[in-house]
């Protein structure tokens, strides 16, 4: 009998995981598969992996090509669903960007993603933030201030970051993981801390400053094939299994 229900239980763990799997597969969004959303664009080759978060305000919304959204990320534009927010997008993200799973990006008003920029997973950025001016009045039922976010191409944000209303980040930034950026942040500069601050700064003249501490990594063989690299950087539309 142990056997019988040993037996069983297999059969149903391979059952719900090839059930989870073909729902990850089918539910994915692409320009080819938006499911629900009606999406101002959406470029070739991006993909939305299931399960989404919170997805409204999608007509606003202009998603570049061979973008990665993970799992659980939200993204929403305007304060709530079935708003008419005027004729122009309001949410921009540019092409080739990666967005970590569980992140979020809440439009309130506009906010711009310039090209290959690498966000970790839990990032947080908004055009949005509680006002509380009224001491009477609870915070949340105060009107918000608002201010447009920019985020240059080419700039990493790392894991659990924060970008405030009115940030605007130049290229090739680093943003700390777990920083808190408000503010105007120059181009190829790292910054850390909360609030976040420039700990290091690139320029033609003088390089890095303060120096890298390490040297420059050089590329090391993977073990895969030019095949192989090729099939994994050519997932599509058409096979959404892959960049899951």
């Amino acid at each position: 009998m142990s056997r019988l229900k040993a037996f069983i239980r297999r059969l149903a763990s391979k059952a719900v995981h090839s059930g989870w799997q073909a729902a990850q597969r089918h539910g994915a969004i692409t320009a080819t598969y938006p499911g629900p959303h009606a999406f101002r664009h959406i470029g070739h080759g991006t993909k939305l992996a299931f399960p989404q978060g919170t997805v409204f305000g999608a007509p606003w919304m202009e998603l570049g090509e061979h973008c990665i959204i993970g799992q659980d990320v939200t993204l929403t534009v305007g304060m709530m669903p079935d708003l008419d927010l005027g004729p122009d997008p309001i949410l921009r993200i540019g092409n080739g960007v990666v967005l970590g799973r569980g992140s979020h990006v809440i439009a309130d008003t506009n906010i711009t993603i310039g090209d290959d920029v690498y966000a970790g997973p839990y990032v947080y950025v908004t055009s949005a933030n509680h006002s509380y001016d009224d001491p009477h009045q609870p915070i949340g039922k105060q009107w918000p201030r608002t201010a447009p976010v920019y985020i240059g191409s080419g700039s990493w944000l790392g894991a659990g970051a924060l970008i405030l209303p009115g940030a605007q980040l130049g290229r090739n930034v680093v943003v700390a993981a777990g920083s808190v950026v408000r503010g105007k942040v120059p181009d190829y500069s790292v910054v850390a801390g909360a609030p976040a601050k420039v700990v290091r700064q690139w320029s033609q003249e003088e390089g890095w400053q303060p120096p890298l501490r390490t040297p420059a990594p050089n590329p090391v063989p993977t073990g895969l094939t030019a095949a192989q690299l090729i099939a994994l950087d050519g997932w599509s539309p058409d096979n959404p299994g892959m960049a899951s």
